[in-house]
């Protein structure tokens, strides 16, 4: 595809500093674009770039401007201007509308006239695919499956019976949606399963990583609200509830009956306990472990950062020593308030 820089100023509501007319057709990097590319700069440190760049056009706020050698597209925010103007030059890869020969249909399902469904991919019974569904090779959809219009499915990716997904859903490549919950009762040491007899609701616009792993409800469902965007290799534990517009990059783990709020960020290879209540716009850094409910919105962090082993060795002694340290402080504490309590008393006489 092909499309002006008017155009694009037109569609996304940005401004063009130099040709109007020129022509792009794919997004590149800085230091890579060539000429027909269209870059971006939101990041002052690529700065430098801007000198040297051979794009045709470079997406930037008017504070970069001055440094540009090239066409511009200003823009208040760069970045998600640059993510509408990639989504547009590079849009997925159509796959043409049928069932393939080697696909599994179940009895009773409802599929609409323009699915596309691959190689090798199996449908349980009553499973109902809304108009635009795409269904990759390989992919296992149980008995009950619902998706919604314009759903994606890429290769390899499980839907468990009863799971219901809305509408322009994209999930990728490995992801196992409404498996069983890790649900245990132990007695006298000996673990017994308990049934996970809920299921998955997800909402509209939601996308899911390679590899991520949302399980369902042991009695309710776990549900992952419109607009939530997960990263690979996450698990979502039974029960969970995600607010909209939540982003989780990869491999945080969230555990059983934890409810977060709406439009939080939470960090790469977060630990979260279960049975906890997250609010809205909550951000968490990566690597944190949240055991307790956040009850206020903010940034938060655990952890310390890394550093020679030799120090972090030290530091880990001093650490283990705190409790006995705090005690010993405590009973000087002490001893000094009798001190200066004499000390007063003898003053007075």
């Amino acid at each position: 595809m092909e499309i002006t820089l008017g155009e694009l100023a037109a569609r996304f509501g940005a401004e063009v500093h130099g040709d109007a007319n020129c022509v792009v057709r794919r997004v590149a990097s800085l230091e890579r674009a060539q000429e027909g590319d269209i870059s971006f700069l939101s990041n002052p440190r690529f700065r430098r770039h801007l000198t040297s760049t051979h794009a045709s056009a470079v997406i930037l706020d008017r504070e970069m401007l001055a440094d540009c050698v090239v066409n511009a597209l200003i823009s208040r925010d760069p970045y998600v201007t640059y993510a509408h103007v990639a989504s547009l030059l590079h849009p997925p890869l159509a796959m043409e509308a049928g069932i393939h020969a080697s696909a599994v249909i179940g009895e009773h399902c409802i599929l609409a006239d323009d699915v596309a469904i691959a190689a090798h991919a199996t449908l349980g019974r009553g499973v109902r695919l809304a108009r635009g569904v795409i269904i990759g090779a390989g992919c296992v959809l149980g008995d009950g499956v619902e998706i919604g219009e314009g759903g994606r499915l890429a290769p390899n990716v499980t839907v468990h019976a009863g799971v219901r997904i809305g509408q322009r859903v994209i999930i990728h490549s490995g992801a196992v949606i409404g498996g069983e919950g890790f649900g245990f009762a132990n007695e006298r040491g000996v673990w017994i399963k308990i049934a996970q007899i809920g299921s998955v609701i997800i909402g509209d616009d939601v996308d899911i990583g390679s590899n991520t792993t949302i399980d369902r409800g042991a009695l309710g469902d776990t549900v992952i609200e419109d607009g939530v965007k997960l990263d690979n290799q996450v698990q979502i534990a039974h029960n969970v509830k995600i607010g909209a517009h939540t982003a989780i990059a990869g491999c945080t783990g969230v555990a059983g009956s934890t409810s977060i709020g709406e439009r939080c960020a939470i960090g790469g290879g977060v630990g979260i306990s279960g049975h906890l209540e997250i609010v809205d716009d909550v951000q968490v850094t990566g690597t944190t472990f949240v055991s307790q409910s956040i009850r206020e919105k903010g940034v938060y962090s655990s952890g310390t950062p890394f550093e020679p082993v030799a120090a972090w060795r030290r530091n880990f002694v001093r650490m283990r020593q705190l409790d006995d340290m705090a005690k010993r402080l405590h009973e000087l504490e002490q001893e000094f308030g009798r001190m200066r309590a004499q000390r007063e008393q003898g003053q007075n006489k």
